[in-house]
């Protein structure tokens, strides 16, 4: 058992920025001479999350569009009035999708889905460099 600490570092547009970040993942996992296993994929930060969709334009609206419906950016929330800095909605977003996923690989490719990729999304009210930390364990 081997485990391979690693990153990739993308820039985002805040407000929904979805980030398909899947060949990264792949170029990474390349690096790591590791078979099989599984990998971690953690976005550091609390107003980002890491999931699975279809990144396809259409998908990619219906989803922000989703995330507008069920967490409005229009309205203020507590979290602003401590801080002011105006981004509850980007935190309430956050906790829904997750900041993690755990994807496993065998004969050296991840285990995704034919239209199934990883994606980035950030949710805050402004433009931001996000770190994704990414653990793989295997052999």
């Amino acid at each position: 058992m081997k485990i391979v600490n690693d990153y990739l570092t993308v820039s985002t547009r805040g407000f929904n920025d979805i980030k398909d970040i899947t060949e990264g993942v792949k170029e990474k996992l390349q690096a790591t001479g590791l078979k099989d296993g599984q990998v971690t994929v953690f976005v550091q930060g609390s107003t980002a999350g890491v999931t699975t969709i279809e990144y396809e334009p259409g998908l990619v609206k219906d989803l922000s569009e989703l995330l507008e419906k069920l967490v409005p950016s229009s309205r203020s929330y507590y979290h602003d009035e401590r801080w002011g800095d105006a981004n509850g909605f980007s935190h309430l977003r956050a906790a829904l999708i997750g900041p993690s996923l755990v994807v496993p690989f065998a004969e050296k490719k991840l285990r995704l889905g034919v239209w199934q990729q990883i994606v980035l999304i950030d949710f805050d009210n402004r433009a931001r460099t996000r770190n994704i930390f990414l653990q793989f364990i295997g052999e």
